[in-house]
């Protein structure tokens, strides 16, 4: 006996509100219905099964869409399971999850009128100019003046769709018909021929669209950016995004741009499908850019950056020195999370490469911010197993001391190991 196939339901953030989520299903949640609940109403079981759970607020349905607001307090990462699972359930128990059928409303004609003349303006308007790229955009429906437009063939997937439709489509909806309250693009562009940043070779799509404010920021000298907002960007989730991050499978590299844009740092995100790059101003501002095609390998970057530390080192006034990890990654251009953990990694690696040519440490240069002005407890531990330790009655800071010396060059120091 087969199973029944598990529904699906896609989460799409809501770039406007950070406390938005669109839950998009592949069918309408109830044939010509929607919904706005604040609470639970006793005649719809999905607002019953939805408010149940704690840090939900609001709830709005509309076709297969299912926007739902959170409290400020909660998150994304603990809602988003629960509230799927609570739509899959309420749509197996019921087909009238917003309760019974009413009598149209004189809103559901003014929206059939509307959505007649949009259609009549793709038709006659827009589609003949997308179809030499074989592209095709409809209007599935409006529902209280919002217009949900899906693009297929050429526009699913395409880059250039958010350009097509932003500045094109969009733009010429709003000025024929201003009762046009909002536009929604509800294509499932990761199913599409050409996804969103795909890794196949071709010219980028020239676009350059603003990062949400509260999706990357500059914290302690690192970009952090929101897994929420970059995961579907990858074609992953967002635990999928970590376990990538966490194992390698998905990277991450930043540079600072040349002269006129020295003040903007590049970010390149890749997964083994996609990638998303972004240029940020020093204020945290940010926009999408179309990813560079020819990226260094991991392994290509992981072999240099040992290279590349001792040069910097070796290029930095003795009156600088020590210096501390996150100003090194900072010196290195490198300010993507993870950024000191690949840092020390590679100290770790010219450790054992002075230890080999019997060489001070370089690595003794690179210090925490403490008060004490040593490096992390991996720095020791590593040189007692290369048959470096601290001499006896001396301390770890007097060893440190020593190495920093030697390293600078200030006494002459001989290595047996």
């Amino acid at each position: 006996m087969s199973e029944t196939p598990r529904r699906r339901i896609r989460a799409q953030t809501a770039p406007r509100d950070p406390h938005m989520m669109r839950f998009i299903l592949d069918a309408p949640v109830q044939e010509n219905r929607s919904a706005n609940f604040d609470g639970p109403d006793d005649d719809a079981p999905l607002s019953g099964a939805l408010f149940a759970i704690d840090g939900v607020r609001k709830v709005q349905v509309s076709g297969e869409t299912v926007m739902v607001t959170r409290q400020p307090e909660t998150d994304w990462q603990n809602l988003k399971a629960p509230v799927a699972a609570a739509i899959r359930q309420v749509l197996e128990q019921t087909d009238q999850p917003l309760g019974k059928e009413c009598d149209a409303s004189p809103a559901a004609d003014s929206d059939a009128a509307l959505l007649a003349e949009i259609t009549d303006l793709l038709t006659n308007n827009v589609n003949p100019a997308i179809a030499s790229h074989g592209g095709h955009i409809s209007a599935e429906r409006v529902e209280n003046g919002t217009v949900y437009l899906r693009m297929s063939g050429g526009c699913q997937g395409c880059a250039a769709s958010a350009v097509t439709l932003r500045k094109g489509v969009e733009t010429m909806l709003r000025k024929a018909l201003p009762a046009i309250v909002e536009i929604v693009d509800v294509t499932d562009h990761a199913s599409g021929e050409n996804p969103f940043y795909s890794a196949e070779p071709g010219e980028s799509v020239g676009f350059h669209r603003p990062v949400p404010a509260d999706h990357i920021a500059w914290e302690d000298g690192e970009l952090a950016i929101d897994p929420e907002y970059l995961a579907p960007r990858l074609g992953l989730q967002p635990n999928e995004l970590q376990n990538g991050l966490e194992r390698g499978e998905v990277t991450i590299t930043t540079e600072r741009r040349p002269a006129p844009d020295s003040d903007q740092t590049r970010v390149v995100v890749r997964s083994a499908q996609r990638a998303w790059a972004a240029d940020v101003l020093p204020d945290g501002t940010a926009r999408e850019i179309p990813p560079p095609r020819t990226p260094a390998t991991h392994a290509q970057t992981a072999n240099t950056l040992p290279d590349r530390i001792r040069a910097y080192l070796e290029s930095l006034p003795a009156d600088s020195l020590p210096i501390t990890y996150g100003r090194l990654a900072r010196g290195l251009g490198m300010y993507a999370p993870g950024s000191i953990r690949k840092v020390t990694a590679a100290l770790e690696d010219l450790m054992h490469e002075d230890s080999k040519a019997k060489r001070p440490f370089i690595a003794a240069l690179v210090v925490n911010r403490g008060r004490d002005h040593i490096p992390g407890k991996g720095f020791f531990e590593l040189a007692q197993t290369l048959g470096r330790h601290p001499r006896s009655g001396e301390s770890e800071q007097d060893f440190h001391l020593r190495e920093l010396n030697a390293a600078l060059g200030r006494n002459e120091v001989h290595h047996n190991n």
